[in-house]
């Protein structure tokens, strides 16, 4: 079968400040070098419903507070419901930094203003204000669910070794606000290195269904390979429902040649002082 997957890049301009474009670079091209026809939908700034509706797998990076103004006016009532309907119905996405705090309840400015959010995620976030430093650095987490990986194993000669007890993602994180999550929230993982989702509880980024948000930069999916090809796989699977036997997942990634990213997750790997 001829596999082909749309991506919607919502709000690339705004969205984007922390070069957290590479994570779209990245899926596009481990979808071309095992020819799945791909599509990125660029949904900016009044974009039409119908648009987004076509879309299988969702992304939407990072801003600073002035972006997410303006994006929380553009997000009308009717691409509200839209989006909550698809993150309901399994359509997978990823979400990071202010995108990931876009979809709570809330984020407080360090001046007591709300910006009100989604409210698709039982999260909120606050800034502590200028009194709080700002949580920065390279981070890396074990996964909470080993199931997040798609098979893509390490190779080479580096020490860094993943099993199916310990799962790791790398990144780098640069926020002033404090996420805290609600009893139907799940974490993506458990903060090894770093600072997390606020710096108190170890806990990092959410998941819900699907969707998953999360604090790392760096861009996340390059250094990654793992859990990038999670999220095709996740797309395919929600677009070409498998047919084997007792509802089995029947799609399966053919092999790349993950070496080179590899080295780079190693690489902060080490640089956080972690060996696993």
């Amino acid at each position: 079968m001829n596999y082909k997957l749309t991506i919607g890049w919502l709000y690339p301009e705004l969205m984007s400040t922390y070069g957290d474009r590479g994570n779209i670079i990245c899926l596009k091209k481990r979808c071309e070098w095992r020819n799945i026809g791909v599509k990125i939908k660029r949904l900016d700034l009044g974009f039409k419903i119908d648009d987004l509706k076509m879309c299988d797998l969702l992304f939407m990076g990072g801003a600073q507070d002035t972006q997410q103004k303006i994006v929380s006016h553009d997000f009308s009532i009717h691409k509200v419901k839209l989006l909550k309907d698809m993150i309901e119905e399994g359509i997978p996405g990823l979400y990071i930094c202010g995108a990931y705090q876009f979809l709570g309840k809330y984020y407080k400015e360090a001046d007591g203003n709300i910006i009100p959010g989604l409210g698709i995620l039982d999260i909120y976030t606050e800034n502590p204000g200028e009194n709080h430093p700002r949580l920065i650095g390279n981070i890396a987490i074990r996964l909470c669910h080993p199931e997040l990986v798609s098979g893509s194993q390490p190779n080479g000669d580096s020490d860094l070794r993943q099993n199916d007890k310990e799962k790791t993602l790398v990144g780098f994180e640069n926020h002033g606000g404090r996420t805290y999550l609600g009893r139907n929230i799940q974490p993506l993982g458990k903060v090894i290195k770093g600072f997390g989702n606020n710096g108190e509880d170890k806990t990092e980024g959410a998941i819900y269904k699907n969707s998953f948000g999360s604090y790392l930069h760096g861009p996340i999916l390059p250094k990654n390979p793992h859990f990038t090809d999670y999220l095709i796989k996740l797309a395919l699977e929600k677009k070409y429902p498998p047919c084997g036997e007792a509802g089995k997942k029947s799609i399966n990634l053919s092999s790349l040649d993950d070496s080179l990213e590899w080295q780079a997750h190693n690489a902060i790997a080490k640089r956080v002082g972690i060996a696993i």
